[in-house]
């Protein structure tokens, strides 16, 4: 069987030993090629090529923004855009960032070892699942895009705009200057920017199809899973009737009180999540999703900036990816 590792050396909890140990593991079983990233869009150009080579499995050991490259790169690949799951490798995700909230979803071991033999117990067994991934595609814009901001990409697990997303540009700045991407920099740049969102709340339009569109919208999460995120060892739920095979779930809110905030993040961090309340909007399983800005607003996707758009359509795409469980 033929697999291509790649690896993200820059990722938040790899290490050289871990890493050695992980190829040795997977060498001793499979015709193995490596491949460490050295710049954004790497593994993206790497997975592409495995595709286009016919490679059985595409083992990824990083975080979720080298999950989500891996992905769009396969997806992508020169023959591949309309090839069945089973007509391009499948994927294997070895943790190795902060969050990993792909790989925990799907129920992978958070230790980097202990997926890594997961993975060879299913690659025996002929074991793996077909999941669904999110689409996301801003309008054409009549002026050239600026540099940063990305056309159409595939998600695995939650796309935003707004608040969320201005957090992901401003951690992704402290990780340029050698900072760490912890839990507790999560927490306080979002402190940060919430003040910043009160005092300029951001306007979108909601559409989903069968639906009056629903206006003055100040954030919205479009989701595959039912977490949105993680802090720590606790899951952040948004949508606990979306899976990675129901389509996408829609999480919005209307207002950002402090009072609004706070009982919606205790309803997303109780166990089984279940937020609620007349300002939030959530619908957990649709097939597209429209969002309309009144003005240019901050795009994430699996946690990557994708820049600052007017009008951003999500579509679900089922049975897009072969994941080794």
């Amino acid at each position: 069987m033929r697999a291509l590792l790649v690896v993200n050396p820059n990722a938040t909890t790899t290490t050289p030993g871990g890493r050695d140990v992980i190829t040795q593991a997977l060498g001793s079983e499979l015709k193995l090629d490596v491949l460490e990233t050295t710049c954004r869009g790497h593994a993206a150009r790497a997975a592409a090529e495995a595709t286009v080579d016919g490679f059985d499995v595409v083992v990824v050991h990083g975080g979720d923004g080298t999950v989500n490259e891996v992905v769009n790169g396969m997806m992508d690949a020169a023959g591949a855009e309309h090839a069945s799951p089973w007509g391009r490798p499948a994927v294997a995700v070895v943790p190795g960032g902060s969050a990993n909230v792909f790989a925990r979803a799907l129920g992978g071991p958070r230790d980097p070892v202990e997926a890594t033999a997961t993975i060879l117990d299913a690659l025996r067994a002929q074991r793996d699942v077909v999941v669904g991934l999110g689409r996301v595609d801003p309008a054409p814009s009549p002026r050239p895009r600026p540099a940063g901001e990305a056309g159409g990409r595939w998600f695995t697990f939650n796309a935003g705009l707004g608040w969320d997303a201005e957090v992901v540009a401003a951690v992704e700045e402290a990780r340029a200057a050698g900072l760490e991407a912890t839990p507790l920099r999560y927490a306080g740049t979002a402190v940060k920017h919430y003040v910043d969102q009160r005092r300029r709340p951001r306007s979108m339009t909601v559409e989903i199809p069968g639906a009056a569109p629903v206006p003055d919208v100040r954030l919205a999460f479009v989701t595959t899973t039912h977490t949105w995120t993680y802090l720590g060892s606790r899951a952040v739920r948004t949508n606990p009737g979306t899976s990675v095979r129901s389509g996408l779930g829609l999480f919005g809110m209307r207002d950002l009180g402090a009072g609004t905030i706070a009982s919606t993040l205790r309803r997303m961090l109780a166990p089984g999540g279940d937020p609620r309340g007349r300002n939030v909007l959530r619908q957990d399983a649709v097939a597209s999703v429209t969002v309309r800005c009144a003005e240019p607003v901050a795009l994430q996707v699996d946690g990557d900036l994708l820049g600052r758009h007017r009008e951003v359509r999500f579509r679900a795409v089922r049975d897009a990816l072969r994941v080794v469980v």
